[in-house]
Parts: structure tokens; C-alpha cells; sequence
């Protein structure tokens, strides 16, 4: 197929290689515009335009792509399909009526479930035991299509936002292929999705992070995870901001205050919730790298019934 390809982050990225090596003619990258990085402000490329210059895949960069003379740009290619994953803008019916097999989104969840934003953060912080990739064929509404195809993915005890983001983008590649192929056999029925079970899968932001010690145990250790790497789950110490890494829940309480150092030991510091206690296993303060639990207690005296939090 002749493929105009919407995306933007890395997510995005394992999908456009698997449509080059699957013989696909991918025809036209379409990113986000670069925005500048760092302290030197130097204008850095968005992961998919880099990948598509690496194969010599003409990049186009609309600020809006509701403008017409984006339209025409789009129009130009005469492509069979748009395949769209994490690009970053709402698309016009216009567009999504551009092409003979109209536009196919890759979107990291089961749908119904988790449309939104952050829906593989979010299945972590909820406690989901699986998730997984769903194509669909898109329409004017918010991740609400007519689904395509789906693969499921295990969520497992240990998994982090970094980790299952890279889990599902290696699914959600193959599953984009496999779909481009049912779609051009007419071997794919389309599904409508029903109602959602879930919330809607917001964007993350820094604030979410903070850290409320009167919620159980449970549900901090979750958010821990879900929010690694990004924007990560954070408390105050010592008038610092202290982030959270790593920690695992102690099926244990005391009559302590929510957010009350309970334990010091070696290699860890156990923190009082608002139902049982964290062991808390991996942090980074301000200016210093990660570092687990009892290299931080070598280098900082920290005390039982010191108060985290604000």
C-alpha cells in the first residue's frame, strides 16, 4: 500500500520501520513540528521525523493540520491509508475520508477501555492485570472507531510506564502490519466498540506525581510504576523534592501518621500510609542520580518518625 504515516513520539517510531520492512511504500512522514531542547533551546527533530529521514521518507511538519494548505500537501500523495499512532492532533473528517482505506490509528489499549492520552500509564496505575494494542478505523470522535484488530499484553508485578510502553510499541508495530494486510484481503470485519468501562485516560502532568500519603499502600506503589519514567511519583524531604523510584508494599500499619518514617534500615526506609506501609527501595533527589534506598541512608542521616510530604 501507498502509506501516509502520522506520528510523533517514540512510540510511533517501531510501527513506521515495520511498515517500510513489510514492503509498504510509505510515502510521507507527518510529525509535529521540532521544538526547541535543553539549556542551549537547540531545535531538536520529533523520534519519527529522524526515523523517516533515516529512510529517506519525504517529512512534512503542519502546525495545524485542519489549515487547507495542509490538505492539499496530504492530497498530493494520493496514498491508500493513513496509518495514524500518538500523533498529537485531532484530524479532520476531511482527512479522514482522504484515502480509499481511510485512516487506521494504533492506540495502546483494549479498547473500549483506556481511550485517551496516557492509556498505558493509566492501566498500571489502576491496577489493570492486562492490556494490550488495538487498530482501529478512525472517526471524528476520541479514540471511538470501529476496532480492527487486537493483541493483549500482560501487565506483570514489576511493570513500569517504560516498560510496557516498549511492550506495546513492539505489539502495536506487528499489529499495524497484520492489519494493513487483513484490510487488503477483506479478511478484517470491523467492530463497533460499545461503551467504555474505564475513565477516560488523561494527560499526565507533573502534579500527579505528588504523592498523598492518607491513600493505601497499594495504590502509591501503583502510581510509582505507572509514572516511571515519566513525569515520576514525587514527596517532600527535608524541604526537597524526593522522588520515588522503586518501592514494594509491607503488609504492616501503625497508629502513625500518613507519610511518617516508620523503619530505618540498611538498605531502606519504610514509610506509614494511609493503609499498611511502603518499603521504599529506589529515589534521586535534587541534583544527584537514581540510587537505591541504602545508598541514599549512607550518604544522608534520615530518622524514624520524620514526616514526608508537604
Amino acid at each position: 500500500m501507498k502509506v501516509i504515516f502520522m506520528g510523533t513520539p517514540d512510540f510511533s517510531v517501531g510501527t513506521l520501520e515495520a511498515l517500510v520492512d513489510a514492503g509498504h511504500e510509505v510515502v510521507l512522514a507527518v510529525t509535529q513540528p521540532d521544538k526547541p531542547k535543553g539549556r542551549g533551546k537547540e531545535m531538536q527533530f520529533t523520534p519519527v521525523k529522524e526515523a523517516a529521514l533515516k529512510h529517506d521518507i519525504p517529512v512534512f511538519q503542519p502546525k495545524k493540520v485542519r489549515d487547507e494548505d495542509c490538505m492539499e500537501e496530504l492530497r498530493k500523495y494520493n496514498a491508500d491509508i493513513m496509518v495514524v499512532i500518538a500523533f498529537g492532533q485531532i484530524l479532520p473528517q476531511e482527512i479522514l475520508d482522504m484515502t480509499p482505506y481511510g485512516c487506521v490509528n494504533v492506540h495502546a489499549s483494549l479498547l473500549p477501555k483506556y481511550r485517551g492520552a496516557a492509556p498505558i500509564q493509566w492501566s498500571i496505575i489502576d491496577g489493570e492485570k492486562v492490556t494490550g494494542v488495538t487498530t482501529m478505523q478512525m472517526d471524528a470522535g476520541l479514540d471511538t472507531g470501529d476496532m480492527l484488530l487486537k493483541t493483549e499484553v500482560k501487565i506483570e508485578k514489576d511493570e513500569t510506564g517504560g516498560s510496557l510502553h516498549d511492550k506495546l510499541a513492539e505489539a502495536g508495530a506487528k499489529l499495524c502490519v497484520e492489519t494493513l494486510k487483513a484490510l487488503e484481503e477483506k479478511t478484517v470485519i470491523p467492530v463497533k466498540q460499545g461503551e467504555t468501562t474505564t475513565a477516560y485516560a488523561k494527560m499526565l502532568d507533573k502534579k500527579l506525581g505528588n504523592i498523598d500519603w492518607n491513600i493505601d499502600a497499594v495504590s502509591i506503589e501503583r502510581l510509582i510504576r505507572g509514572l516511571n519514567p515519566w513525569p515520576s511519583a514525587y514527596t517532600m524531604w527535608n524541604g526537597k523534592v524526593m522522588k520515588i523510584w522503586a518501592a514494594e508494599v509491607v503488609e504492616e500499619s501503625t497508629k502513625e501518621e500518613p507519610g511518617t518514617i516508620v523503619k530505618v534500615e540498611k538498605e531502606a526506609f519504610t514509610v506509614q500510609t494511609g493503609d499498611l506501609q511502603l518499603k521504599i527501595l529506589e529515589l534521586q533527589i535534587p541534583g544527584k542520580k537514581r540510587m537505591d534506598a541504602g545508598a541514599f541512608l549512607r550518604g544522608y542521616q534520615i530518622k524514624e518518625m520524620t514526616k514526608l510530604g508537604d
